[in-house]
């Protein structure tokens, strides 16, 4: 590692150049221009010019003293401003990596907040950019991870509560074992499955280590098959499931498992939040892209619930429940399957009144 820093080297880099050209200058003019001197002194005694010969010796001395006077002040005027311009560029050079390098040492300790101020210099400035661009991301992902550990702690402190209480209760004598007791235990460490479950799947499919292969594929029978599936779980009181979907409807570009999972996810979540009314799946071209939307008349989401329907473990007050049986990751795992098919999910709700979500795919 070198003993100077990028200011220093900068600067002597500088220096060395200037002294290089001015050796270089002093050189030609003490050595050379004499001569040339003397060549036309000596053509001009050729020519008749006797006057020349007697002031030949005083000529010359003072043709070197006056080079050697304007050599030293050139030399010192030259060094002095051109040492001030280089320090002075160095300077201005290195202060926004002296700051860039103080901002990196706060992100070390934790402190994400700090920015890099704009600058002048076009490069430095898109430097500066490009690095508060990541620094935008990594407080964006630090501040992420704080929320998933938070919430992540809230999701497990309930069935792990419940389990451990009547695990307790169960040691103490104070109930009795009993079939129901052991399906409540069984029922709070299945929630426990399957939200370990689902962080992994979005962990995998946030690091983008989801295997997606896409292909063209045909809808219409997953679409088809999904209905009937979940139709015949209905009960009477239960609201209608139907399908608006035209069979001649151009093939889609996806995965076709990875599809399925986000329809799974959407239908399930349309009827657990919609106790009358109807659900419909619904399937149209709208140019180079293939929609499917999921329409219900169930519970809805106020407006300022909509934009965090995505986040992980979101659930507003009054459509989602942290018992009826989701996770809160569900919708943040469709909606990053779909990205990784090149498509995109969308939300519309009204409270009361019902949710559309719809997602689109690329056409073949």
């Amino acid at each position: 590692m070198s003993k100077f820093n990028l200011r220093t080297r900068l600067f002597f880099s500088h220096i060395l150049v200037i002294v290089l050209g001015l050796g270089t200058f002093v050189a030609i003019v003490k050595y050379s221009s004499p001569r040339f001197f003397i060549l036309r002194l000596e053509q001009l005694e050729r020519r008749g010019f006797l006057t020349v010969r007697s002031a030949r010796t005083y000529l010359i001395n003072g043709f070197q003293s006056a080079l050697n006077s304007g050599t030293f002040w050139s030399f010192a005027v030259g060094i002095s401003t051109s040492g001030g311009l280089s320090y002075w560029l160095a300077q201005r050079i290195t202060k926004p990596l002296n700051v860039m390098q103080q901002i990196t040492q706060k992100f070390a300790s934790g402190q994400l907040e700090e920015r890099m101020p704009a600058t002048d210099i076009p490069e430095l400035n898109e430097l500066a950019m490009s690095f508060n661009r990541m620094a935008n991301s990594l407080e964006g992902v630090e501040q992420r991870r704080r929320e998933l550990i938070s919430d992540l702690t809230h999701e497990l402190r309930s069935p792990l509560t419940v389990v451990r209480g009547y695990l307790e209760e169960l040691s103490d004598g104070a109930i009795a074992p009993s079939p129901e007791i052991y399906l409540r235990l069984v029922r709070e460490t299945k929630r426990l499955e399957r939200l370990t479950h689902d962080l992994q799947e979005l962990s995998k499919a946030e690091a983008g280590y989801l295997p997606i292969h896409l292909q063209s594929v045909n809808l219409y029978p997953l679409l088809t098959s999904l209905v009937e599936r979940f139709s015949d779980q209905l009960m009477e009181d239960s609201p209608t499931l139907r399908l608006e979907y035209a069979e001649n409807l151009p093939l889609a570009i996806a995965d076709l498992d990875r599809t399925e999972q986000v329809l799974v996810n959407l239908i399930g979540n349309a009827l657990r939040y919609t106790e009358t009314g109807s659900i419909t799946v619904k399937g149209w071209r709208d140019r180079d892209r293939l929609w499917i939307a999921v329409e219900d008349t169930g519970v809805g989401i106020s407006q300022q619930d909509l934009p965090f329907v995505f986040e992980r473990f979101w659930r507003a007050d009054r459509s989602r429940s942290r018992y009826s049986g989701g996770t809160g990751i569900g919708l943040a795992i469709a909606r990053r399957l779909i990205e990784l098919q090149n498509g995109k999910i969308e939300v519309e709700s009204e409270l009361g009144k019902g949710s559309i979500f719809r997602f689109h795919l690329p056409l073949v």
